[in-house]
């Protein structure tokens, strides 16, 4: 009989240990003692260790993940230093934002083999940053997504969903139903490599029970963004200002002029996309770049 030997020692061979008693061995490691997400002693799991039965499959996903240390230095790599963590009287309200964040926007990962940077527009639209160097010298927040008049073509059984991908960053947002001019006011942040690529937008249809539809596209070039907020970092001007302008014309996906500002200290870009390859589709997005330092 093969066996295959797991983190920490643990075998994973289901003939030489119960589920439980794996299960028990995993539970008592000191990393395990803890949530991994407020620090709550003894912490209940979603699935009971005594009422509820585990198969070795269950036992083998927990073990591979490697525990609460193996699991937050992943989930939490890209952990912002001003985003504090909820501790155990932390409200319910409290720990239920950050653990959606966590895990299921995935905000403060660095992998992503599945997710890809999307904003769902009436779907998925994500944002690909395309380079192997992450060097976080900066990182850029985007927020006020809308999706407009898209040409959906399986609109009966359309799921609104928000996907963000970087091969080597990536999130994802809540889902809108049922909507085709979504708007979901939410703020990411990727880290911004080097050499910095474009920001590429993708949305999709995502369907329950088949393959996504892919539903337009989009690219943004980053730098000028990027440049003004360098020359800007320490600046001690409050008045709104305009710093520099992205021209439309029939060349590119521009709908109009996209200004780059600076507003309360802070440099801004607000964009309004036309997607391509699909009929019709519009997608406006708020860029900003924020200095490590700050």
């Amino acid at each position: 009989m093969s066996t295959k030997q797991g983190n920490h020692g643990l075998c994973n061979s289901a003939g030489s240990s119960t589920p439980l008693r794996r299960l028990k061995i995993l539970s008592n490691q000191p990393s395990n003692r803890f949530c991994a997400d407020c620090g709550s002693p003894d912490p209940k799991w979603v699935l009971s260790m005594k009422l509820d039965e585990w198969t070795d499959e269950q036992v083998d996903s927990l073990t591979d993940g490697g525990g609460n240390s193996a699991i937050n230095m992943i989930y939490e790599a890209f952990l912002p230093n001003y985003i504090q963590k909820p501790r155990p009287d932390s409200s319910t309200e409290e720990r239920t934002d950050f653990i959606r964040r966590k895990y299921e926007l995935q905000q403060f990962s660095t992998f992503n083999a599945q997710f890809a940077s999307e904003i769902s527009a009436g779907d998925n639209t994500p944002f690909q940053n395309n380079s192997a160097n992450i060097k976080n010298f900066e990182k850029q927040q985007t927020g006020s997504h809308h999706g407009q008049g898209h040409a959906f073509h399986n609109s009966c059984r359309r799921k609104e969903s928000e996907h963000k991908e970087v091969k080597k960053m990536s999130m994802k947002t809540r889902v809108i139903k049922n909507n085709l001019n979504p708007v979901w006011n939410e703020k990411l942040m990727l880290s911004i490599p080097d050499p910095i690529p474009p920001l590429k937008l993708q949305v999709y249809d995502k369907d329950t029970f088949s393959t996504d539809d892919r539903m337009g596209d989009a690219e943004i070039d980053i730098q000028p963004l990027l440049a003004a907020a360098k020359a800007y970092e320490n600046t001690n001007i409050f008045e709104p200002m305009q710093l520099g302008k992205w021209l439309a014309t029939d060349d590119d996906t521009l709908v109009k002029d996209s200004v780059i500002s600076l507003v309360d200290g802070k440099v801004k870009q607000e964009i309004t996309l036309r997607l391509q390859n699909v009929e019709c589709g519009e997608l406006e997005i708020e860029l900003e770049c924020v200095p490590l330092t700050q």
